[in-house]
C-alpha cells in the first residue's frame, strides 16, 4: 500500500513544487476517511493542489463553487416534477462524486454550508425525507482565504469539527520559486497528468488503515493529549482563553489520522513522530475561543507536545 500513497505523491508532485509535508497530510487523510479544509491566502495552489491529487486517482470528481447566493439544493440535489413520466424525479447534486472540491466555502451561507454537514459525517443525503447514500469513497477538500472577511461566513463549530484536518499551504522558498517558473514556463503540467491508482485501492487503502497497529502506551498518549486540550479553560485576565478543548470525535480522528500518517510513511504500525505529525492539523481548529486566532491555537498544541510525557517502546506489532 505505500507504494500506491508513493505513485500518488510523485504523480501530484510533478505539478506541484515543494509542499511535500502538505501532500504527506492530505494522503494521509485520504488514507483515514477523513476531510480537509485547506486554508491560505489565495494564489498559494491550494485549488491546483486538489485537481492534481483528483487527476492522479481514478475518481468521480466534483466541484462547486460556494458563492453568497448558492443554495442547498445547488450541493445536494433536489427533486422536481418530471411532466413526461407524471412524477417527481431527483436531480443529483455535485455531492454525488468521490473527490469533492468546496472551494472557497466560507462564501456561502450557513444554511448552505450545513448542507454538507450530513454529507461529510454520514456519507448520505437526505431531500424532502429520502435518503440516499453518497459513493465510496467520498473525500471532500474544502478550501478557504482565513484573511478576507468582507461577504464570507465564518464556518460554525459543528462544520469545524467535520474536517479531520485543517492544512495551511504555507509560502515557497526562493529556490523551490524558481523551480516552479522553470517547470511552468513551457509547458502546463496538469494537463499531463494522468491516473495512477483506481477507486478499489483507494477503498482497499481505507480497509488497511484501520489496521494499521497502534501500541497501548501510545493509545494512552492520544488520550492525554486530547485531555491536555481540555485543561486550558478559562482564567481570570486571559482574554484569549479556550473555552472548550477538543471533543471525542478529536480523539477518534486523531488516532486515525496517526494511521493514516503511519500508511504514508510506508509502516503497518503507528510510531510516536506520526502523531506528533498529525496532531496540530487534526487538534487545532477543534479547540473552542471566540477570540484566539488559529495560530495561537496550534501554539497550544505544540506546547502541549511539548510538555507531555513520551513514552520509549518497540512499537512494532507483537
Amino acid at each position: 500500500m505505500h507504494d500506491l500513497l508513493a505513485r500518488i505523491k510523485e504523480n501530484v508532485s510533478r505539478v506541484i513544487v515543494g509542499k511535500e509535508a502538505v501532500t504527506d497530510l492530505l494522503l494521509a487523510a485520504l488514507t483515514a476517511g477523513g476531510h480537509v479544509l485547506l486554508e491560505d491566502v489565495p494564489g498559494t495552489g491550494k485549488t491546483v493542489l486538489v485537481k492534481s491529487l483528483a487527476k492522479s486517482m481514478d475518481l468521480a470528481f466534483g466541484r462547486i463553487q460556494f458563492t453568497p447566493d448558492l443554495l442547498p439544493s445547488d450541493v445536494t440535489g433536489l427533486s422536481y416534477y418530471n411532466q413526461e413520466k407524471g412524477s417527481f424525479v431527483f436531480k443529483e447534486g455535485p455531492v454525488f462524486t468521490n473527490l469533492l472540491l468546496a472551494d472557497e466555502i466560507n462564501r456561502a451561507t450557513p444554511r448552505t454550508q450545513s448542507s454538507l454537514l450530513e454529507c461529510m459525517g454520514e456519507g448520505q443525503v437526505t431531500v424532502d425525507g429520502v435518503t440516499r447514500t453518497l459513493g465510496a469513497p467520498f473525500f471532500v477538500i474544502a478550501t478557504q482565504n482565513p484573511v478576507e472577511t468582507l461577504g464570507c461566513y465564518p464556518l460554525p463549530e459543528a462544520q469545524m469539527d467535520r474536517f479531520l484536518m485543517r492544512i495551511s499551504m504555507g509560502s515557497l522558498t526562493a529556490e523551490e520559486e524558481r523551480q516552479m517558473i522553470d517547470r511552468y514556463i513551457s509547458a502546463q503540467p496538469l494537463e499531463q497528468l494522468a491516473p495512477v491508482c483506481t477507486r478499489e485501492e483507494i477503498l482497499s487503502l481505507r480497509k488497511k488503515c484501520k489496521d494499521v497497529y497502534v501500541h497501548e502506551d501510545l493509545r494512552n498518549y492520544i488520550v492525554n493529549l486530547v485531555q491536555g486540550t481540555r485543561k486550558y479553560g478559562a482564567s481570570a485576565g486571559d482574554s484569549r482563553a479556550i473555552a472548550e478543548g477538543v471533543s471525542p470525535r478529536g480523539t477518534l480522528a486523531l488516532l486515525r489520522a496517526s494511521q493514516g500518517y503511519a500508511m504514508v510513511r510506508g509502516r503497518e504500525f503507528v510510531a510516536p513522530e506520526d502523531i506528533k505529525a498529525v496532531a496540530v492539523p487534526v487538534l487545532a481548529h477543534r479547540m473552542l475561543s471566540e477570540t484566539a486566532r488559529p495560530e495561537e491555537k496550534e501554539t497550544l498544541i505544540d506546547r502541549l507536545l511539548g510538555s507531555i510525557a513520551l513514552p520509549t517502546e518497540d512499537w512494532t506489532k507483537p
